[in-house]
């Protein structure tokens, strides 16, 4: 058992508070400073492009459970990591020591304009899904969503249950990289039965900036998309930008093995985290709650037991609900082909996929808890 080790975690949203309870729980009785760069308390994200952004929930609903009163939380952004001095640099020049470091500084969302001070709408954090949705109330708001991941589809859905006039602009189908083509379809689908006009491209397009707000996009062959507000959702970038020259990180996330190390005594978790699935699978961030959750107490009890943990074992599940529909998945993402329905049918029912590393398990609009069906997948 590791006593009086000072342990840091950078990134106080859901990767890095679940490491710290991970480790009080299992009696470490060492100094833990969580470091986060919001002035809100820890909060969970997934309501933010439903719920929250719609109305049906307060903010105060999204807040995670109150942190044990001996973990210090530090406001303030992480800029460097020195390791041969084992410090945190943060932006006001505090340099904050450490035994252990658990790197869960997560992802932000992925910009459009890439340079310049030009005003995005997006629903990564509390603050901007608060003041989207002020400015979603506004009447005759036609808007434009760029991306129909996830949070796109969550995110239009949303607008036209405001009344919002809808467009969505997507270089795939819909959600096609999460859900795979037969649920994609059925989203798509339901899109435009809701209303909303998809606009599938080729290019993505340059933007349209007016004093300085982005206002749309336009293509060298004249074509124009233009809104009240356009709303990006094209995934999210990790932030790995304080961990420059500290041998760690890079434009992908911080590579880490099965017991989510990514060097000794450092660990890394959640949306940051870059790690193969399965074995012999190529490394990839998994941005899910439950991964977060999930790699997060692994990563926790490395820091504790050392070797004696249990590797970190991948089960990815995620749950999306737009336009109507509800879907709950375990198993690896995307299934593909058409799949057996095992309760109900193909509207309404559980569904799987086989694949090469076995079996993914839908739920859509079926009524099954999330743990009978991460089961069935194991």
């Amino acid at each position: 058992m590791s006593q009086g080790l000072r342990t840091v975690i950078v990134g106080a949203s859901l990767a890095g508070v679940t490491a710290a309870t991970t480790l009080r729980a299992m009696g470490d009785a060492g100094e833990i400073t969580l470091v986060g760069d919001e002035a809100h308390a820890p909060y969970s994200r997934p309501p933010l492009s439903k719920d929250l952004l719609l109305g049906k929930v307060a903010p105060q609903a999204l807040m995670l459970p109150p942190l044990p009163a001996d973990l210090v939380l530090r406001q303030g952004a992480a800029v460097a990591l020195d390791r041969a001095t084992r410090t945190v640099l943060l932006a006001d020049g505090e340099r904050i020591p450490y035994d252990r470091l658990v790197i869960a500084s997560g992802a932000r969302a992925r910009r459009f304009v890439p340079q310049g001070q030009v005003r995005e709408w997006h629903v990564r954090g509390l603050d901007d899904a608060l003041a989207l949705r002020q400015r979603l109330l506004q009447s005759g708001t036609r808007v434009l969503v760029i991306g129909a991941g996830f949070i796109g589809m969550e995110v239009a859905s949303v607008c036209r249950e405001l009344g919002c006039e809808v467009s969505l602009l997507c270089r795939r189908e819909p959600v096609v990289d999460s859900l795979g083509p037969f649920l994609a379809r059925r989203f798509a689908q339901a899109a435009q039965a809701h209303g909303v006009v998809l606009h599938r491209i080729k290019e993505p397009g340059r933007p349209l900036v007016t004093r300085g707000r982005l206002t749309g996009v336009a293509w060298d062959d004249g074509r124009r998309l233009e809104a009240d507000v356009v709303i990006t959702a094209i995934g999210c970038q990790p932030n790995v930008e304080w961990l420059a020259g500290s041998g760690l990180g890079g434009p992908a996330g911080v590579a880490v093995d099965a017991y989510c190390r990514a060097a000794p005594d450092i660990v890394a978790a959640g949306d940051v985290a870059l790690f193969s699935p399965v074995p012999g699978a190529a490394p990839r961030r998994m941005p899910f709650w439950t991964h977060a959750v999930e790699q997060a107490r692994a990563a926790a009890a490395t820091l504790v037991q050392g070797d004696a943990a249990q590797p970190y074992h991948c089960a990815p599940y995620g749950w999306t609900a737009a336009f109507g529909l509800a879907v709950k998945l375990a198993g690896m993402l995307p299934p593909q082909g058409t799949p057996e329905v095992i309760e109900g049918n193909l509207d309404q029912g559980l569904l799987r996929w086989q694949g090469p590393h076995g079996s993914t398990f839908a739920a859509l609009n079926h009524k099954l808890p999330a743990i009978k069906l991460r089961r069935l997948a194991a």
